[in-house]
């Protein structure tokens, strides 16, 4: 096995010490043009790999940033995930991703799990451990959550409008002649899902239409989770002509559950989703959805966080903004036609509830 290339064989083939090879990697100090250029000539001809652990602690860092989210599969996820990785690109930080399955329990055990492992900084994706908490380990390690807003001022935060995403979906469904609006929620407690769901019981209260609990079914944001909650309001019998949910994940398991009870999307029901992940515009038909920038807001967790780790302060932009996507999904519905297609929705459904 060939040995290993040193430092010291770095700086001979360079013509410099081995301090001035030490300097230009760690970039703690300016070193002239003519010898960084002499470095890293004398780097590529020896392929020459550095000791990140030993550069890591000769500087009291492990060059490790945890990343914790909720789901590893999630389309939603990935997209922030990838600007997450995207934004340490130009940077020394590696990524550690871990993910918490939406359990408080395993969030709190997986945030301790991270520190016990000395990263130099955390991205927290969606977390749902409350606040007291977050500014608790934010005293002991530089701390950026992505999704929410953070009472904290140990934690910076890059928070999304839930509510005028919520707004910007049911005004979209008002807006097409839409009165009998059902609502696939997400996990109860919290803060987005909970913003979401109030911002759908407002839009109704200020369209003049009563809130009805009996088109609300739970869901967890996951597809299986949205395949129940609208067979459950199918069940129910009762007449709805779209559906809003509140994440796109439910609203790929709420269209299967349509296409199963033979009713169509949009014209028997109208579906719009939230995050207009990657493949909302490929499903059939293409989802109406509330587009995030989750993969920008990534990026910019990932500088924020690295700021924090040098003892720079991250600046303090604006909330994320948000846009509705208009696809496929949804259609405008003919006033005089509204309480037709929802009694022949109800009946449709009611009929292939055994199907």
């Amino acid at each position: 096995m060939a040995s290993k290339i040193t430092l010291e064989e770095v700086a001979r083939l360079a013509g410099v010490s081995t301090s001035t090879v030490s300097r230009h990697l760690n970039g703690t100090h300016f070193v002239a043009d003519e010898k960084a250029a002499a470095i890293e000539q004398s780097i590529q001809r020896l392929n020459y790999r550095p000791n990140l652990v030993a550069r890591g602690l000769a500087r009291g860092r492990t060059l490790t940033v945890g990343v914790l989210t909720q789901e590893i599969v999630s389309s939603f996820f990935n997209e922030a995930m990838r600007g997450v990785e995207d934004g340490l690109i130009g940077h020394e930080y590696d990524a550690i991703f871990a993910s918490t399955h939406w359990e408080r329990d395993d969030e709190a055990k997986r945030l301790a799990s991270m520190e016990g492992r000395r990263v130099d900084g955390l991205i927290l994706i969606h977390p749902g451990i409350d606040d007291a908490t977050l500014d608790r380990h934010a005293q002991t390690v530089p701390m950026v959550v992505v999704g929410r807003q953070v009472n904290s001022r140990f934690v910076h935060s890059l928070a999304f409008d839930h509510g005028l995403g919520a707004q910007l979906a049911m005004e979209h469904l008002l807006e097409l002649g839409h009165r009998r609006i059902a609502y696939i929620g997400g996990p109860t407690g919290r803060a987005d899902a909970d913003q979401r769901f109030t911002t759908y019981r407002h839009a109704l209260q200020s369209a003049g239409i009563a809130f009805d609990p009996r088109l609300v079914a739970p869901g967890n944001y996951v597809e299986a989770g949205g395949l129940s909650a609208m067979t459950l309001l199918l069940d129910r019998g009762l007449p709805f002509s779209a559906v809003f949910c509140a994440n796109d994940d439910s609203a790929y398991g709420a269209m299967l559950a349509l296409h199963r009870r033979q009713l169509r999307v949009p014209d028997d029901v109208s579906v719009v989703g939230f995050d207009d992940v990657a493949h909302s515009a490929y499903c059939v038909p293409p989802l109406t959805s509330v587009k995030q920038p989750l993969r920008e807001l990534g990026r910019e967790a990932a500088n924020a966080v690295v700021a924090l780790i040098d003892g720079r302060k991250p600046p303090r932009g604006p909330m994320a903004r948000l846009e509705l996507v208009v696809r496929e999904s949804t259609r405008a519905l003919p006033m005089q036609s509204a309480k037709a297609t929802s009694a022949a929705t109800r009946q449709k459904a009611t009929s292939r509830r055994s199907t």
